[in-house]
């Protein structure tokens, strides 16, 4: 509206100032005279205005007869186009105008002004090259899918614009959801041209979603050709994909290639840590212990983690408790202090049936990162001290609601994984799970709260340790079992189970 009052402002003081420049040469007195061959002319300074832009006019017709007789020249020469291209410079310059309009309405975000230009575009220029892809933006900006596709497809006939044609279908197919065909098309426009970013990014995504591991790696050895991807990053990735791969190499039937994939994941990354797991129990199947020990250990030097922990203990499944404390060894001096060394050792502890080196161990992680393995662990410890029924539930209540610790998160989305995976199941996102603590805090269970008393149950006889919530370090570390008998387990491994999210689990009878 203001743009419109703008325009007619401009076209009333133009229209004042040419009625105020006629009055003043009106008024003016002289004149010019012309002499043509004993014949004079005189003009008023009004008439000599009309004759100068008289003047003009006929110059500019001389000149376009002359434009029409040097093309007329150039037909009867042989130039077969000389007369087209004469009477088509004018709706190419029209048309090319049209362009130029279109695309600036499309930068603008106009879908509807956009795609009139493209119409009058195509109508002047006849060069479907150049209009029709300026028509399916267009269309998709406003919304009309239908003609983009047609317009699309249109592209494809065309060498010079297949890859457009089909990078544009392939994102339509994407928006849609058709992953699976978006994938081929990815495949086509990839095979046009190898080294655009974007293609390979989309292709790369849509086959590890589909699980194409030897596809992806191909797509991930070209985005290191084409110098797109960090050599570091291309072999973190590169290890993924071939960990990926070697999947099953965990089942009995696994076949030498699987495993042989398994360990060439872990050379690829040796800090990944199911590479790491996989590639260990790969040599486990060889009958090569000691390698496999080799790998875990330089992997829990990177980041101690309860799966290198788990493919340690299957190197040797028969040994004793005992021995096998002796032998973890070997991985817990690395880093003692850590989280996860101190939950391996309790762990051990309580399965050799030293209750009271386990409550050590464990004593830094009650009172400073109590979570849902260690307040277990402690159930555990408790039980095999001979402790009451309620002692014990009362720690498990406590671990009803903390924290799990550490887990598989995307870095993207940020959520959680029960398990290690390639792809993210939440935002499709590639190699982006870690193992560490979720930012945010964890929402406990909406009945934890109302299943404590139920937990804990009557606690008429002790009511002072139904959740031992304020007990001193002192105690932790120190305290005397109150019961040394501990007929109520056959084994540790009757009061601790594994559990592949929240560690041991305990069993109370």
């Amino acid at each position: 509206m203001l743009w419109s009052l703008i325009k007619i402002l401009v076209f009333v003081a133009i229209i004042a100032a040419l009625s105020l420049g006629a009055g003043f040469l009106m008024e003016t007195s002289g004149g010019v005279q012309i002499t043509v061959a004993g014949t004079e002319l005189s003009f008023s300074p009004l008439q000599s205005v009309v004759a100068a832009l008289v003047l003009v006019g006929v110059v500019w017709v001389l000149l376009k007869l002359l434009s029409l007789l040097v093309a007329t020249l150039r037909f009867l020469n042989g130039d077969d186009t000389a007369l087209s291209r004469y009477f088509d410079r004018g709706r190419e310059r029209r048309g090319y105008q049209a362009l130029a309009d279109g695309l600036m309405a499309l930068a603008s975000g106009e879908g509807r002004l956009a795609m009139s230009k493209a119409n009058k575009a195509e109508k002047y220029l006849n060069k479907p090259e150049l209009t029709n892809l300026l028509t399916a933006q267009a269309a998709e900006m406003s919304g009309d899918t239908r003609k983009a596709a047609e317009t699309y497809k249109k592209l494809i006939t065309t060498e010079a614009t297949r890859f457009v044609g089909v990078r544009g279908i392939m994102k339509q197919k994407l928006a849609e959801g058709d992953t699976e065909t978006a994938r081929k098309l990815a495949e086509k426009a990839h095979a046009i041209k190898p080294r655009h970013e974007e293609v390979q990014d989309i292709l790369l995504r849509l086959q590890a979603q589909a699980q194409d591991w030897s596809g992806a790696r191909n797509t991930l050895s070209a985005k290191l050709k084409s110098g797109s991807l960090p050599r570091d990053v291309y072999k973190r990735r590169d290890a993924v994909l071939a960990l990926s791969e070697a999947r099953g190499v965990v089942d009995e039937n696994a076949s030498t290639e699987a495993r042989e994939q398994a360990i060439e994941a872990n050379r690829l990354s040796p800090d990944l840590v199911p590479a790491a797991a996989m590639a260990a129990r790969a040599y486990i199947a060889k009958g090569k212990p000691r390698l496999a020990a080799r790998v875990l250990k330089k992997a829990w030097e990177v980041q101690p983690h309860p799966d290198l922990a788990a493919a340690f203990a299957a190197i040797e499944p028969a040994e004793t408790p005992g021995e096998r404390a002796k032998r973890f060894a070997f991985l817990t001096k690395i880093h003692p202090h850590h989280v996860e060394t101190r939950l391996v050792q309790a762990e051990l502890k309580i399965a050799a049936e030293d209750f009271p080196e386990a409550r050590r161990v464990l004593a830094p992680l009650i009172t400073e990162k109590a979570d849902a393995r260690a307040l277990t662990l402690m159930a555990a410890i408790e039980r095999g001290e001979g402790a009451t029924d309620a002692v014990v539930q009362g720690w498990l209540a406590r671990a009803l609601n903390a924290p799990r610790g550490p887990q598989w998160v995307c870095d993207n989305c940020h959520a959680i994984h029960a398990e290690w995976a390639p792809v993210c199941t939440n935002c499709n996102s590639f190699d982006t799970l870690s193992w560490k603590t979720p930012e945010t805090a964890e929402i406990a269970s909406a009945t934890g709260l109302h299943m404590l008393p139920l937990i804990v149950g009557p606690t008429q006889d002790k009511p002072t340790i139904a959740v031992p919530q304020e007990i001193p370090d002192a105690e932790l570390i120190d305290a005397e079992p109150e019961n040394s008998d501990v007929s109520g387990l056959d084994s540790a491994d009757k009061a601790v189970g594994d559990d592949p999210d929240t560690g041991p689990t305990v069993e109370v009878k």
